[in-house]
């Protein structure tokens, strides 16, 4: 199997240093998700450490943290958690949970109430996962939702596979140190199908290359009133009788709405293909203007010399996640740091090929042998022709 070589360079520091380096997307594209193949070289093929920037980065300082007045917590053993709180915005589509650090990922969904009597949904099933701080005991998530303007906003945690997480609080960040700007991605192909048997719409996208999507956005240009249950596949594998066996596996659940952005955040997806299914129940199919595809930024810290040059190397999948002290010195090192680009990105494709004895009815005689052959009968063929021709005239 062709096996696929990645390499690009970094433009030359004009300081010594720590320096941050944006990985673009095709970078990502052509290396293992979580990175553990990727590689920064010197001109003399030496690695130079590095570390990972997480993708989110909020700024954790107490004093600009905004907390919801939490009006209940609930919690029934070995079922879910209920937790309820109080919306002091006109609008939003976005909090953040301060959590107990916790190796679990949790099952959720989200719904809104302006009475706390009869509660509408807003996300269905989704994940909670990397819950996970090494630098506190406690881990920030931000969850987005539809915009919405009710006035308590519910979580449904499912805890039915593992024990309750630990939320301290809920709230706002006044500020945060960074403003990520997510990259769009590019799909390769987007197919529509209709399905009436199903009352259903079927969207299949597809990519040149394994892209990570975290966010999709829908722009739809009618009906102009619409509320549809959709959800968002992917394509696993099984094995069943020792043969692999491809499924769809739901990977989102979200509803398409007039009243709101639909900009949605999903759990991670890293692959070349996925396909979206929207419920068209008695109603019309949704026609869409645009459908966009978003993939948060990720950067590594890098110790740079001026004027040196430097190499990335990604997508060997028999490299694991390299181990440099580096890491344990991010605590220390500043946020204003220059920025080192990626570019000149080159994918080798190495392929071995296996030369192998051919049978004769491969080699090009035995071709030209048949063709002689076949000439031959044919002219015999038409001489015999040409005498029954001339015997028949002269009966």
């Amino acid at each position: 199997m062709a096996q696929h070589t990645t390499t690009a360079k970094i433009e030359i520091p004009k300081e010594n240093g720590l320096h941050k380096i944006v990985l673009p997307a095709e970078i990502r594209s052509f290396s293992k998700e979580e990175l553990g193949d990727f590689r920064i070289v010197d001109s003399k093929e030496i690695e130079v450490p590095y570390y990972v920037i997480p993708q989110e980065y909020i700024d954790k300082t107490p004093h600009f943290f905004s907390e919801c007045k939490i009006i209940s917590t609930n919690v029934l053993p070995k079922n879910k958690t209920t937790l309820i709180f109080e919306n002091p915005k006109t609008s939003i589509d976005s909090i953040v949970l301060c959590i107990t650090n916790s190796d679990v990922t949790k099952t959720y969904s989200i719904s809104g109430s302006n009475d706390q009597k009869e509660w509408f949904g807003l996300v269905n099933n989704s994940k909670l996962s990397d819950l996970v701080n090494t630098e506190e005991t406690v881990v920030f998530k931000t969850i987005s939702f539809p915009l919405t303007s009710y006035r308590y906003i519910k979580f449904d945690f499912n805890d039915k596979k593992t024990l309750p997480i630990n939320i301290l609080k809920i709230g706002f960040f006044a500020s945060k140190t960074t403003s990520n700007i997510l990259e769009e991605i590019h799909p390769k192909n987007i197919k529509f199908q209709q399905i009436p048997a199903e009352k259903k719409t079927r969207i299949y996208i597809s990519f040149d290359h394994p892209q990570i999507v975290n966010q999709i956005h829908f722009k739809i240009s009618s009906p102009n009133l619409f509320l549809r249950n959709t959800q968002i596949y992917v394509n696993k594998k099984k094995r069943i009788n020792h043969k692999a066996v491809a499924f769809p596996e739901n990977l989102s659940s979200f509803e398409l709405n007039s009243n709101t952005k639909n900009t949605f955040t999903i759990p991670q997806f890293f692959g070349k293909e996925c396909f979206i299914e929207i419920e068209n129940q008695d109603n019309p199919p949704l026609t869409f203007s645009e459908i966009r595809f978003f993939q948060k930024p990720i950067s590594v810290i890098a110790d740079l010399k001026a004027n040196q040059k430097y190499t990335v190397e990604t997508g060997n999948s028999k490299l694991n996640s390299p181990d440099y002290d580096l890491e344990n010195f991010k605590n220390r090192m500043g946020s204003n740091l220059p920025e080192a680009k990626i570019y000149d990105i080159k994918h080798e494709i190495s392929q071995k090929t296996n030369v192998q004895n051919k049978s004769f009815w491969q080699e090009s005689w035995f071709m030209w042998l048949c063709i002689g052959l076949g000439g031959i009968v044919i002219v015999f063929f038409t001489m015999s022709l040409v005498k029954d021709m001339k015997n028949n005239s002269t009966i």
